[in-house]
């Protein structure tokens, strides 16, 4: 049985398969870690070993931070110092990757894992110490968790890349996690309640601007095109 030519977009009794050459070519993805094409490096090469080394600083963070009850001064230093290497490590890490061909299946998985990982350990330490409102920790990983679940659910369509929105994002969250942790008083303590809050206004933004994208390449990947012809075929 044929569809009628307006539902379908062909004449009646044309096979579906020639239809495909029609389609539009899809844009071809920004540089992004998730949807690089994979190298024939070494696992533990240098991009790898970094991001690994973000990993296993996560607990020394955390320890130096709750140390002497969360609350001295040098021990609150060597935490900011410990957040501050993690930091630069994710900075580094994907641009060394792509740069000389390093990009491995570990490390792609790995990246977003210690960035995570870091994030939260961060804000959950925080606002254990009562220097942080948990609302913020909640509003800030719930954003992180859903918006790495969704990138994840729509791969079979496409990659979604990361944006100058979400870098700004990275970049000024980790200022204001990094004030939190020293230990401020006066007007640098007031300065970093309003980087924090320029960071949750990022992290908003970024997020429903992932989300739109998101529906966005789900709407027009040529998975979902191949779905529409097979069905108008029916």
């Amino acid at each position: 049985m044929s569809d009628p030519p307006e539902r379908a977009g062909r004449a009646p009794g044309e096979p579906i398969l020639p239809m495909l050459s029609q389609l539009p070519p899809l844009p071809a993805p920004k540089p992004d870690q998730m949807g690089d094409p994979v190298s024939n490096a070494k696992v533990w090469n240098i991009a790898n070993i970094l991001t690994f080394l973000r990993l296993l600083l996560v607990p020394v963070f955390v320890v130096l931070l709750v140390a002497n009850g969360g609350h001295s001064d040098g021990w609150r230093t060597l935490a900011f110092a410990a957040f501050a290497v993690a930091c630069v490590t994710d900075l580094v890490d994907g641009d060394l990757a792509r740069r000389r061909n390093l990009v491995t299946e570990v490390g792609k998985i790995a990246d977003p894992i210690a960035d995570k990982a870091l994030t939260g350990a961060a804000l959950i330490g925080l606002s254990s110490l009562a220097d942080l409102p948990w609302w913020v920790t909640v509003v800030v990983l719930a954003r992180e968790l859903g918006i790495t679940a969704l990138r994840f659910f729509v791969i079979r369509h496409g990659v979604i890349p990361a944006s100058r929105g979400g870098k700004a994002k990275t970049l000024v969250q980790n200022i204001a996690i990094g004030l939190y942790v020293l230990p401020l008083t006066g007007w640098p303590a007031t300065t970093r309640f309003w980087v924090m809050a320029v960071a949750l206004l990022l992290t908003a933004a970024t997020g429903a601007d992932y989300v739109s994208k998101a529906v966005t390449l789900r709407r027009n990947s040529a998975r979902t095109a191949w779905k529409r012809l097979r069905k108008a075929s029916e």
